[in-house]
């Protein structure tokens, strides 16, 4: 297993958690950035001279530097959002393909958002890029197929550090609205990704699956 991020003490971090949940194992670990093309060649290139394959690819980088209305969008941040949440994609996804997967199969797993799937007060230009992502995904699965199948999943709101401050305080007020009465977990997602990386989904391609407790079943936002 290769797993790749912006920052050295991250990945160290979920290096040691990985070995210490499956107990033995190869990870290794790549310092890159998802919106820099030259990089993503770079970590597919070392995983193939490490491991001679790349069997999946789970693309799970994402920014949201603007938070506020899209006619008040600058193009700096519009550039920097497009650049990560979907070219980064094109450019791993592109990467894995000529390396590995153009021959002998893979599967593509995306990580995209609920947010994809519907409207939300002030990051309507991150949720944009995360529609097309799913556009790009049935996109994808039409181009690479029937070689390598691409699908995705829009997590909704998860417990994640990163989203601490969006439930820490709000979460009995999310749950009490949501259909199973809880919040995502990081599980859930990583559970979704593994059915869509084995062959138990193997005739499936293109398609996305929701993981937000029942919310997008819900006549009002879950934030409402």
């Amino acid at each position: 297993m290769v797993i790749a991020a912006r920052k050295a003490a991250g990945l160290a971090e979920a290096r040691e958690e990985l070995l210490r949940v499956k107990g033995d194992g190869d990870v290794h670990t790549v310092v890159a950035n998802a919106g820099e093309p030259e990089q993503a060649e770079a970590c597919v290139d070392e995983t193939m001279s490490r491991f001679g394959r790349v069997d999946v690819l789970v693309n799970n980088a994402a920014t949201n530097p603007y938070h506020g209305d899209l006619l008040d969008l600058d193009l700096p941040r519009a550039e920097k959002t497009v650049r990560v949440n979907q070219y980064g994609m094109i450019a791993w996804t592109r990467c894995a393909w000529r390396a590995w997967m153009a021959e002998h199969g893979g599967a593509v797993v995306n990580i995209a958002s609920v947010g994809g799937l519907i409207v939300d007060p002030h990051i309507g230009y991150y949720n944009a890029t995360k529609a097309a992502m799913l556009h790009m995904t049935r996109q994808l699965a039409y181009e690479l197929g029937p070689r390598a199948r691409v699908n995705a999943i829009a997590p909704g709101l998860i417990k994640t550090e990163l989203a601490r401050a969006v439930w820490e305080v709000r979460e009995p007020i999310l749950t009490a609205k949501l259909p199973l009465r809880r919040l995502g977990t990081v599980e859930d997602v990583a559970n979704a990704a593994l059915f869509l990386a084995c062959d138990a989904s193997s005739w499936m391609t293109g398609q996305t699956l929701v993981l937000d407790g029942g919310a997008t079943a819900l006549p009002i936002g879950v934030d409402e």
